[in-house]
């Protein structure tokens, strides 16, 4: 049987969750964006949220999970975010659950899945194929130049007393 305690941490998540939601739709009806949206909550507090704006924007980086993040590490004055929660509409594409990551969020609660999304249009699997490529064999063709000046910037930063490790 669940303690009251679990089942008022089982509200909040869904509070948390219907706020995402809620910001995806709004996105919708208005004609803002992808339906997508995000909420980052600490100590049961919701620190930031934001929906999707890549094409209010003209910013592709402009997705919901990436947006709050920014504003939650505003809100804190902090480049990580440590001690908060995620909570999404969607299974991040690749660039989001990297951007989580960096961001160290404890963790992440999602509604709709990445098949969901690529259901209706919304499709990363060929983000994570090429991944997974070595770079000479992917799509977006790339090539390695200027590494011992680019070698010589990285020994600087080793080296550096004024560096802010991350």
């Amino acid at each position: 049987m669940l303690s009251l305690f679990c089942l008022k941490k089982m509200e909040n998540h869904i509070e948390f969750m219907r706020e995402a939601i809620a910001l995806s739709k709004y996105n919708v009806e208005n004609g803002l964006g992808g339906p997508f949206g995000a909420v980052i909550v600490k100590d049961g507090v919701i620190i930031a949220k934001s929906a999707n704006k890549v094409t209010t924007t003209n910013d592709p980086t402009a997705h919901a999970e990436v947006a709050t993040i920014r504003l939650a590490c505003q809100a804190l004055s902090a480049f990580t975010l440590e001690g908060c929660v995620i909570y999404t509409s969607c299974e991040p594409c690749p660039m989001c659950l990297g951007a989580i990551y960096w961001a160290r969020l404890d963790k992440m609660y999602y509604a709709n899945t990445k098949k969901d999304a690529a259901d209706i249009g919304f499709d990363d699997a060929f983000i994570y194929e090429e991944i997974d490529l070595s770079p000479e064999n992917r799509k977006l063709k790339s090539e390695q130049i200027m590494n011992k000046e680019g070698l010589e910037v990285f020994e600087m930063w080793t080296k550096s007393r004024t560096k802010i490790e991350y």
